[in-house]
C-alpha cells in the first residue's frame, strides 16, 4: 500500500463527521477527497491489470475483486437497519422516521440512491442518505473499467482531461435543466440535485486518474497557493454576495454550493486542491510521517465501515443526549461528537474483523492476479 493513502482516507472520513455533526462545515467536501483518491487508485489498478490481463480477465477480476470489496458491508448494513428500523417499529418509537428508511431502502438495494436523491420525493434519512456517494462510487466502478480498456495508452491523458472538462460542462447542463424547470420530478434545490448525480463529479475522478500516468508542474508550490486562494476565494465571494460570512469552518464553500455559480466551478477547483494534496502525499512524500500514524492508518484501514456506520450512529448519539440525558443540543454538541466517534470506530472495526476481512481474504482464491509481478501486487492486492 502506497504510504499516507490510509491516512487520507482517515481525514476524509474525519471531515464527513465534522459536517454531520456541526462542527466543521467544509467537511462535506471529504466525500470529494474520497472520489479523488478513487480515481487515482482504481485507475492505476485497471491500468496495470490491462497490461498483464486478457480481456476476460480483466473484467471478470476486477469486478469480482470490487464485489467482495464493496458489497458485503453495504448490503450487511442494509439488512442491520431493516431489522433495527422493523423492531423500533414493533415498540412504537419514532414510526415515521424508521419507515422512511424502510421506503427508501429499495433505492440503496439497487445502487441508485443518488438519482433518488436527486428527484422531488426525496426526504434526508440519516440512516440512508449519504448512500448517495457509495451509488455514485458504484457507477464510476460500472463504466470506468470499459473506458480504460477501450483507451489505448496514447490517448489516455486526452481522455483524461476530457472527462476532467466533462464535470462542469454537465453540472452547466444540470443547471439549465433546472433552471428551466425542463423535468419537474427533478429535486427543488439546484445545487443539491446536481450535487449528487454520477456525472457531476467526473472530474474528480479524471482527476485522480490523471495522477496515475502524468505529472503535476510545481505541485508543492500550487498547493501553498491554493490554501490561501481557495478560502480567500470562498469566504471572500460569500461576503460580497451576501454582506456577510456566516459561518467561517465553511470556508466560504458551505454546503450545497449555489450562488456564485459555485455549483459549476466550485467542485473542480476544490477536487483540484485535493488532487494537489495526493500528488504531493504520494509522490513527494509530503506529511507522509505523520499520516502513517497509527491511529490514523486504523482508521483508514476501517474508513469504509465509518463512513457506512456513522451518519445513523450521529442520530441515535443524538437521540441519547437529547431524550435519554435531557442535554439541550448546543450543550450536548461534544457528547455528541464524542459518542459519535468511538460508536463508528466500535462498529466500523466489528464489521471488518467479521465482516469485511473474511470475504477480502477470498479475493486471491477466486480472482488472483498471480500474473502481476510482485511489485505490483502490493497495490492491487487493495482493489
Amino acid at each position: 500500500m502506497i504510504p499516507g493513502l490510509d491516512g487520507l482516507r482517515a481525514i476524509a472520513f474525519l471531515f464527513v463527521l465534522g459536517v454531520h455533526t456541526d462542527y466543521f462545515l467544509f467537511g462535506w467536501t471529504g466525500v470529494l477527497l474520497f472520489f479523488v483518491l478513487s480515481g487515482f487508485l482504481i485507475t492505476d489498478i485497471l491500468l496495470r491489470m490491462k497490461e498483464t490481463l486478457n480481456p476476460r480477465d480483466f473484467f471478470y477480476k476486477f469486478y469480482g475483486r470490487r464485489l467482495l470489496r464493496i458489497v458485503p458491508l453495504y448490503y450487511f448494513y442494509l439488512f442491520l437497519m431493516l431489522g433495527l428500523t422493523t423492531f423500533f417499529i414493533a415498540i412504537q418509537y419514532r414510526e415515521n422516521y424508521m419507515r422512511l428508511y424502510q421506503e427508501q431502502l429499495p433505492y440503496g438495494l439497487l445502487y441508485l440512491y443518488n438519482f433518488f436523491h436527486a428527484g422531488a420525493e426525496f426526504v434526508e434519512s440519516r440512516f440512508l442518505t449519504h448512500f448517495w456517494s457509495l451509488s455514485v462510487e458504484e457507477q464510476f466502478y460500472i463504466v470506468w473499467p470499459l473506458v480504460i480498456f477501450l483507451t489505448p495508452r496514447e490517448k489516455l491523458k486526452s481522455v483524461f482531461l476530457g472527462a476532467i472538462l466533462l464535470g462542469p460542462l454537465f453540472r452547466t447542463a444540470l443547471a439549465l435543466i433546472y433552471n428551466h424547470t425542463l423535468f419537474p420530478f427533478l429535486y427543488s434545490n439546484t445545487a443539491v440535485g446536481i450535487y449528487v448525480l454520477p456525472f457531476s463529479h467526473i472530474d474528480a475522478f479524471a482527476m485522480g486518474a490523471y495522477m496515475t500516468r502524468f505529472e503535476i508542474p510545481k505541485a508543492r508550490q500550487q498547493l501553498a497557493f491554493f490554501s490561501i486562494f481557495l478560502p480567500t476565494l470562498g469566504l471572500g465571494l460569500e461576503y460580497f454576495l451576501s454582506g456577510k460570512i456566516e459561518f467561517l469552518s465553511s470556508l466560504g464553500f458551505q454546503y450545497p454550493l449555489g450562488n456564485g455559480l459555485r455549483h459549476i466551478w466550485g467542485y473542480t477547483l476544490i477536487d483540484y486542491y485535493f488532487l494537489l494534496i495526493l500528488y504531493c502525499v504520494v509522490r513527494e512524500k509530503l506529511w507522509v510521517t505523520w499520516l502513517e500514524w497509527p491511529i490514523l492508518r486504523y482508521l483508514g484501514k476501517i474508513s469504509y465501515g465509518l463512513y457506512i456506520y456513522h451518519f445513523a450512529i450521529t442520530w441515535f448519539a443524538a437521540r441519547i443526549v437529547s431524550d435519554l440525558w435531557q442535554i439541550p443540543y448546543e450543550t450536548g454538541k461534544p457528547l455528541i461528537l464524542v459518542l459519535t466517534l468511538l460508536l463508528s470506530i466500535v462498529a466500523a472495526s466489528l464489521s471488518y474483523r467479521w465482516v469485511e476481512k473474511p470475504l477480502l481474504n477470498l479475493k486471491d482464491r477466486y480472482f488472483s492476479l498471480k500474473t502481476q509481478t510482485p511489485n505490483n501486487l502490493g497495490q492491487i492486492s487493495k482493489l
